[in-house]
């Protein structure tokens, strides 16, 4: 297949999209396909262009694989309004690329990465141009995520207006796909979802992400002495995580000395988080910045127990990918979720649920696995399991690539390929424990 991927986010991030949308090109490189991709310069989740990359169109190859980058506008503090210009800044500047490719390339697949949505019309055009097929994968809900953290307002006109446009340009896709069961309802509501509609997980190399069996170097790197229980948020810093309350829980448990919490990453809001840390004296949080990828399964190994906290409200319209990394590495997860959302369903497989925006019950919660050692690492081997049967690199995507040959070149032939079902069922769950106050153990 001749696929171009056209996307917001691409390496060098290493976070979020841009390391799923690199990870899969690169497979379906190495797999014999023709891959081309039209990017951005990389920016996330610093929101500022990494040097020495210049804010320009400008083209490079990484991982034999010719990368085309168009400018944006980067705000450094987005709000609502600022991030609408700064997606279609980049769907202006991208345009003239895309049609260039359309002629140039002819590719057999235009795969358009959301959350970048107003780049659709960019894509259709592509498409149409060449008799390709539109692939829509959306990892992220970018419009209704917007309306659930109130940066659109319910109701009002831009967003009917966004709303409204959203519908008009799902519907000009040929294929969509969406990381989980209840993204997928999504579509069904939004009256989108069709036959052409597919469940398409997010994944985790297994090889490169796995259980130390010593120590983790950073420990000593970060002078964190061997017994001292961490408890480790990792990844992007944004409103969506709610972040606010690993420092209210933090500092609920400032006489445990032995339960050191650790923020690494980056995001508009860490200045804020670091200066309230600094104000509360909460000298059991250490701060420290996005590692790089050689050492992200020591830092992932750092912990005892990871952390993702999630607003409430935007619970089953983006589903974190950082948790693969999390139940990889073999350690266990504690997540606010409600019962019922995707999120819960996922990391009862390998963690414990607690109730959203309840720094008392994560503080309880984390004192007690703090207590029960052997119960913790009872969690984290699940979630090492979990890993491997649900969300290996190869056996996900190799199922994509079966059914898009199948869908864009119908008289390939296939031999003894493995079909994909359009809409699975959620995964699997043997054990899906959601603590309630006072109680991690059942």
């Amino acid at each position: 297949m001749k696929i171009l991927i056209y996307g917001l986010n691409y390496a060098p991030e290493i976070t979020g999209v841009g390391k799923y949308t690199s990870e899969m090109a690169e497979w379906f490189a190495q797999a014999g396909h023709h891959v081309k991709v039209v990017t951005a310069p990389p920016y996330y989740p610093k929101w500022r262009i990494f040097p020495p990359y210049k804010n320009r169109w400008t083209q490079e190859i990484i991982a034999g694989i010719r990368i085309y980058r168009s400018p944006l506008w980067v705000p450094a503090q987005p709000s609502a309004l600022k991030r609408l210009i700064h997606l279609m800044s980049f769907a202006v500047s991208s345009f003239p690329l895309m049609a260039w490719q359309a002629f140039r390339f002819r590719p057999h697949i235009v795969c358009l990465l959301a959350p970048t949505i107003f780049c659709l019309p960019g894509a259709w055009v592509a498409t149409r141009l060449t008799r390709g097929k539109l692939w829509l994968h959306i990892q992220d809900f970018e419009l209704d995520a917007a309306q659930g953290l109130g940066l659109l307002a319910s109701g009002g006109v831009l967003t009917k207006l966004t709303a409204w446009m959203e519908r008009k340009l799902l519907q000009g896709a040929d294929l969509i796909t969406t990381i989980s069961g209840q993204m997928y309802q999504r579509l069904v509501h939004k009256k989108v979802a069709g036959p052409n509609t597919w469940i398409f997980p997010n994944w985790v190399d297994t090889t490169l992400i796995y259980p130390l069996d010593a120590p983790s170097p950073l420990r000593q790197a970060w002078g964190i002495p061997e017994d001292t229980f961490v408890a480790l948020y990792s990844g992007s810093l944004g409103e969506k995580q709610g972040l606010e309350i690993i420092l209210e829980a933090a500092k609920l448990l400032i006489e445990q000395s032995k339960i050191q919490f650790i923020i690494c990453g980056e995001g508009f809001p860490k200045q804020r988080l670091m200066q309230l840390a600094g104000e509360e004296g909460l000298d059991n949080i250490l701060f420290q910045d996005l590692q790089p990828l050689e050492a992200l399964n020591d830092l992932l190994n750092i912990a005892n127990v990871h952390l993702l906290p999630q607003r409430a409200d935007v619970a089953d319209t983006v589903l974190p990918s950082k948790l693969k990394g999390m139940f990889a590495s073999g350690r266990p997860v504690i997540a606010t979720a409600h019962p019922g959302t995707q999120l819960e369903t996922y990391v009862s497989n390998g963690g414990l649920v607690i109730a959203p925006e309840n720094p008392t019950l994560l503080a309880q919660t984390l004192e007690q696995l703090f207590h029960h050692p052997e119960y913790c690492q009872e969690l984290g081997q699940k979630a090492r399991q979990f890993a491997l049967q649900a969300w290996h690199q190869q056996t996900v995507l190799k199922d994509l690539e079966t059914k898009l040959i199948k869908f864009s070149l119908p008289n390939h032939n296939l031999g003894n390929s493995t079909e994909l079902v359009s809409a699975p069922p959620s995964p699997p769950s043997n054990h899906r424990p959601c603590v309630k106050q006072g109680d991690v153990n059942q």
